[in-house]
């Protein structure tokens, strides 16, 4: 199924859109990529504004320019409602965890050194690992099981794997590889 043009979407359109991003933006623990397995579900399989090839390529184009990793929600809007989908989706995701985010710092200074305050963070991690590891699958999907370089995703994605959980090095490396292994065409 193609995507819809920007200017199909109307008023309730663009407020559900609205809505659907306010919400997960209160799910964004580790950052708003995280909640991009929901995000694809919303905006391709359920409503169809966008492909899987036009939601992966507005993650990396986001990814790939300067500036905060938050900027994919802004390419998402704009690829699916032109500008106005972009303030939708940049309103809802920057809204309630900037209020949340400044209320909580707050109330947390105060209390930093409490058991439970403490517990809480560090149980958020396992929490935060296991979103960006259902992001990374949700974008790599495409390339893996459909994709024509099938092997040299699967190879890439087994490298990262291994690079990130035996070795110390930066992931900035294993972000270069796969830039070069994509610009040679193998994946």
């Amino acid at each position: 199924m193609t995507a819809l043009l920007h200017s199909q979407l109307g008023a309730a359109d663009l407020l559900g859109l609205f809505g659907h991003f306010l919400l997960l933006s209160l799910l964004a623990v580790g950052g708003a990529i995280t909640t991009a397995s929901d995000m694809h579900r919303y905006v391709v399989d359920q409503h169809h504004w966008l492909v899987d090839a036009q939601f992966s390529a507005s993650i990396a184009i986001a990814q790939a320019a300067p500036g905060p990793n938050v900027l994919f929600v802004a390419a998402l809007g704009w690829n699916v409602a032109g500008p106005m989908g972009a303030l939708a989706t940049m309103t809802g995701t920057l809204l309630p965890s900037t209020m949340l985010t400044l209320y909580v710092n707050r109330w947390g200074l105060k209390r930093r050194e409490t058991r439970g305050l403490r517990s809480f963070t560090t149980g958020m991690t396992p929490l935060t690992i296991g979103l960006l590891v259902a992001t990374g699958w949700l974008l790599a999907v495409p390339y893996v099981i459909d994709g024509p370089q099938r092997l040299g995703a699967l190879a890439l994605v087994a490298f990262s794997i291994v690079g990130m959980t035996r070795t110390r090095i930066s992931p900035m490396w294993l972000v270069a590889v796969g830039a070069v292994v994509g610009a040679l065409g193998f994946v």
